[in-house]
């Protein structure tokens, strides 16, 4: 059973956010999530960290803008991610608006593995570009930037992973984590980094005077790119996300952003108009990432670049039936990853790695985080790659840095991992299949070294007790009009209710009557239908239910104990 605990609240902070006029119950809730005074709020442009402080975009702004003049091709290599993918969209359509020649080039998962290797490179030389640039990769990439210049062409790497111990020799690297960056969001996403080295582009062309007879490229056009790759990504939502965020989701609900993503959307039953974070999470992200992990990415860019809106919904329609799929898939393999654990006991080990052969490669880090999630341990998922090779994706608890974990198990372990790399809270390994026993225990020393038993332990944070007054729907529209995400979580409340009624819905959902000093609210917990007692305590969130033209206020229930 999870322990319920409340978030701290800065009283210093809470006190002027209120001063600041800031609604009373929204600054509790901002308060409790580090948020220090009404500034770090806002969502406008002007609050947006300048791209100035990224080191080493305005050289590569002048790379680009010398290689436009000259007339020379451009080649951008992404990832087969929603974030690889948004970020390939941005840069070709920033790209096209600036005059440039560009194409893309998007690895096969299960044909070519990830990032700019020295096969791609020889595959983007059949292309003869002169430039290639990268996005969402490229920091690991030093044998495949080393192949590249090899081939006589220069490669910009922009990336926003951890870098490793040798940086690729590339012509110019920008990256927000990389050593010497003094950029102070180091949470932006591969599609962030390319939006930021356009910005520096056009403020290069404009100091060259590209635009005296023509408009400039209204960049902020492309900002619900930027917030589908973010959200998607699980970026960490800090102030200078928030407000890419909120500016790409201010642009899809007045229909003024991509027909793809909203066709997104839209096939996935959610109102492009009514857009959130949480729609671009759970609706438009899977079913863009579907095309990465089953077949190929090209199909989601395609779809990300479209402007005809019928076409756009073909696309949509194709990789919402590969989500469909996708689902299927990840059901078969936690089944049967579940009964591989049926006998393990959640405190026998600090760690997970389960291996099936017949797993997907593509849906394998699906499966970690459910695994993470129900055992509340970090969890490698591990497939079948190749003969005689197996990749796995793991996912993270807060408490242990996956990336810096894996450095350590190479440090301690040579030669178990053959490659590896990712973030805090997920990470990519590839090992030989002799090697997985000694990977299981490498990591799982490395993990005891790292991890108290407390922090183990499931923990379900909340932001305290709602009075019965405030289960309104007015209270619920103002939640759900904020950014909400990675490191910015949706508000959850606890409560202890009475039970009027419940009932099973869709087979799988219990819907519930709940009740509240004399106040009857209507409440939901989706994928549990069994049964609850007379009386609960929930932990649940506020939610705006819309049926039939009318909005209502309905509580979401996560927990009931």
């Amino acid at each position: 059973m999870p322990e319920i605990v409340e978030r701290p609240i800065d009283e210093a902070a809470l006190a002027r956010l209120r001063a600041a006029g800031c609604d009373p119950r929204l600054a509790r809730i901002f308060a409790a999530r580090g948020v220090a005074s009404s500034e770090e709020l806002s969502t406008g442009f002007k609050s947006l960290v300048p791209p100035d402080g990224l080191a080493h975009v305005d050289d590569a702004a002048r790379l680009l803008a010398d290689a436009i003049a000259k007339g020379e091709r451009l080649l951008i290599v992404a990832d087969y991610d929603a974030d690889g993918a948004t970020a390939c969209a941005l840069g070709m359509r920033a790209l096209g608006a600036f005059g440039a020649q560009a194409g893309y080039l998007v690895p096969n998962r299960f044909e070519h593995g990830y990032g700019l290797t020295p096969e791609i490179a020889r595959e983007a030389a059949r292309r003869s570009p002169d430039v290639l640039i990268t996005v969402d990769n490229g920091i690991a990439a030093v044998e495949g930037v080393a192949e590249a210049n090899r081939l006589g062409m220069r490669v910009l790497v922009t990336d926003h992973h951890l870098p490793g111990a040798q940086r690729p020799a590339a012509a110019c690297i920008v990256n927000p984590n990389q050593a010497g960056c003094g950029f102070p969001s180091k949470h932006l996403a591969g599609v962030g980094v390319i939006f930021y080295v356009m910005l520096a582009l056009r403020a290069e062309l404009r100091r060259r005077g590209a635009f005296a007879s023509r408009a400039e490229p209204n960049l902020a056009a492309l900002l619900d790119l930027v917030a589908l790759g973010t959200v998607a990504d699980v970026a960490r939502l800090d102030a200078n996300n928030r407000i890419l965020v909120a500016q790409g989701l201010a642009r899809i609900r007045a229909g003024e952003g991509s027909p793809g993503i909203a066709a997104l959307l839209r096939v996935a039953g959610r109102d492009p108009r009514r857009a959130r974070a949480y729609d671009l999470a759970f609706s438009a992200g899977p079913r863009l990432n579907a095309a990465g992990r089953l077949q190929d990415m090209s199909l989601g860019i395609e779809c990300l670049l479209c402007r005809d809106e019928a076409r756009a919904a073909e696309m949509a329609a194709r990789l919402d039936a590969l989500n469909r799929e996708r689902r299927e898939i990840e059901v078969d393999m936690q089944e049967s990853a579940l009964a591989m654990l049926s006998g393990v006991e959640a405190g026998d080990s600090y760690t997970l790695a389960v291996h099936h052969d017949q797993w997907h490669t593509g849906v394998v880090g699906l499966l970690a985080s459910r695994l993470k999630d129900r055992f509340h341990r970090p969890v490698f998922a591990v497939a079948c790659d190749a003969p005689g090779k197996l990749k796995g994706s793991g996912r993270s608890v807060a408490a242990l840095h996956l990336r810096d974990a894996l450095d350590l198990v190479d440090k301690r372990a040579p030669g178990v991992m053959e490659r590896f790399g990712g973030h805090a809270a997920a990470a990519g390994v590839t090992i030989g299949r002799e090697r997985l026993d000694a990977f299981r225990a490498a990591f799982e020393g490395v993990a005891r070294e790292r991890l108290t038993p407390a922090d183990l332990l499931q923990r379900l944070e909340c932001d305290g007790e709602l009075p019965a007054a405030d289960l309104c729907l007015e209270l619920a529209t103002l939640l759900r009009d904020q950014v909400w995400g990675q490191g910015f979580p949706e508000p959850r409340f606890v409560g202890r209710f009475a039970v009027e009624s419940q009932r099973v819905v869709g087979e799988q959902h219990l819907k519930l009557s709940l009740s509240l000093g004399g106040r009857r609210i209507p409440a939901i917990r989706f994928g549990s239908p069994d049964a609850v007692p007379d009386s609960i305590l929930a932990v649940y969130r506020l939610d705006v239910n819309e049926f039939n033209g009318a909005s209502s206020v309905q509580l979401i229930v996560e927990h009931v104990e």
